[in-house]
């Protein structure tokens, strides 16, 4: 039954009740019957697939092609957290058998598992309508963790939201998915006293303020942002000798990929100067991208032009299109004595090129960067037993470190680490891609000494559920 988003202060708190009435019995749903429910709506995603894109692409202006492949990345993703909930290793069941010669002391039952958190609000991002929205990744993986979902809708896309709620919750049991709007209705959901955790995917500025929020309640919850990143990439002397042109044409697809709209648009680059004539071809050759909105457009020429006028950085790239791919240029030392500045994330496709000499100065400046996302490298193999105390400064600055390769495309698998230390994130331990994200909407439990008919399924010895059980 189509339902329309909830738009007041008593809306949004009726929303909430209905989470917290819903919450004991989807977390006591058993993993098959999560797994059905979420490749339903996969399947129900799908069979509305033409209408949901023609919507995406009247709200964000991405295109086609990009959308149908976004939701085709949502529909696996809901499919790949059916398969965890349905194997149930991430409830992560631990019985140690009583034992009256443990070394510590006699050892009584204990059944340890983990549990659903309970109602869980999701912050929906504008770049992704369909992969980081609606039933994007934060949903699916709260879903399969057994928790009541309550969507806070991104303005920038209204219509594809509601549209794609209304799938959503035709398929869910009540209670266990809403949709709300509202700046103010967003806030008033992450202060109900209900609310068990939280998600959110933007900026820093907003992620920052919501996770104050979120620490400020009487009782405070975990509060899971994703808040951006420059992605810095280094190319060793050696890899910008061996391979300019490959290596300049790979930084402007990755750099313009998507009008440079991703979380993981590469916007910091250290190079020899050898490479930046062929960095400044290939940036320059690529053409301009609709951006999403015409305050993102804003944005993104503002914080442009922020950056072009600081001290030392040269526009080697500034053509007069506003919303055309922008590359600016500046000697590490002129980096290092403006590094605040000059390491602000500017969405959109603009990309900053740092000079180097030594790359010993460039393992310092990494070291001092704020968290990232991801840090890549670019090196030959002859060159990586120079490497060591480089690669180390670039994995201690962030969740995922590349070699050879470049951030944007964040593969949906087991692996993935989509997530860094702060401010790219603030829960530096956790990912919101791959199938470790359902870990954040689950809380351990230990039950000791209790009788079978009332310990929770995964814990029993006859395993209703089927779930892996470690034992002793």
């Amino acid at each position: 039954m189509t339902q329309p988003p909830a738009e007041t202060p008593a809306e949004v708190s009726a929303v909430l009740d209905a989470a917290v009435a819903a919450a004991p019995g989807w977390a006591a749903t058993a993993p098959a019957g999560r797994a059905a429910a979420l490749e339903a709506v996969a399947a129900a995603l799908e069979a509305a697939r033409a209408e949901l894109v023609e919507l995406a692409d009247a709200e964000t202006r991405l295109g086609p092609a990009r959308l149908n492949g976004e939701l085709t990345r949502t529909t696996f993703q809901l499919g790949l957290f059916a398969e965890q909930a349905r194997a149930g290793t991430f409830l992560d069941v631990r019985i140690d058998a009583p034992d009256p010669d443990w070394p510590t002391g006699p050892r009584p039952d204990l059944r340890r598992y983990r549990t659903a958190l309970g109602p869980v609000l999701v912050f929906a991002a504008s770049n992704f309508p369909f992969a980081f929205s609606v039933a994007g990744g934060d949903t699916a993986s709260a879903l399969a963790a057994g928790c009541p979902v309550v969507l806070k809708a991104h303005p920038g896309h209204p219509r594809l939201s509601r549209r794609t709620a209304e799938i959503v919750r035709g398929v869910l049991p009540d209670g266990v998915f809403a949709l709300i709007e509202g700046e103010a209705e967003g806030v008033a959901a992450l202060q109900h006293p209900a609310l068990a955790a939280a998600a959110f995917t933007g900026s820093e500025r907003g992620g920052l303020a919501l996770a104050r929020i979120a620490a400020e309640r009487p009782e405070p919850i975990p509060f899971y942002g994703e808040l951006g990143s420059v992605n810095p990439v280094v190319v060793t002397p050696g890899a910008a000798a061996a391979r300019p042109d490959e290596i300049a044409a790979g930084y402007a697809g990755s750099l313009t990929l998507g009008a440079g709209q991703f979380c993981t648009n590469p916007g910091l680059l250290f190079a020899p100067a050898a490479l930046v004539d062929r960095l400044t071809g290939a940036v320059a050759a690529t053409g301009p991208a609709p951006m999403l909105n015409d305050r993102i457009a804003a944005g993104y020429r503002d914080t442009a032009r922020a950056l072009g006028d600081l001290p030392g950085a040269r526009r080697a790239v500034w053509p007069d299109d506003a919303l055309a791919p922008r590359l600016l240029v500046m000697d590490l030392a002129a980096f290092k004595a403006d590094r605040d500045a000059a390491a602000q994330e500017c969405f959109g496709p603009l990309g900053l090129v740092v000079v180097y000499d030594d790359l010993a100065d460039v393992t310092t400046a990494i070291a001092a960067l704020p968290g990232q996302l991801t840090t890549s490298l670019h090196a030959e193999p002859d060159e990586t037993g120079a490497l060591a105390d480089l690669a180390a400064a670039l994995a201690a600055r962030s969740g995922r470190v590349l070699w050879n390769q470049w951030p944007t495309g964040v593969s949906v698998t087991h692996a993935m680490q989509h997530g860094g230390p702060f401010p790219a994130t603030t829960a530096p331990t956790t990912t919101s891609v791959g199938t470790a994200a359902v870990e954040r909407f689950l809380r351990p439990v230990s039950y000791q000494g209790w009788p079978q008919d009332l310990l929770p399924p995964p814990l029993r010895d006859d395993n209703p559920w089927r779930v892996p059980q470690q034992r002793n």
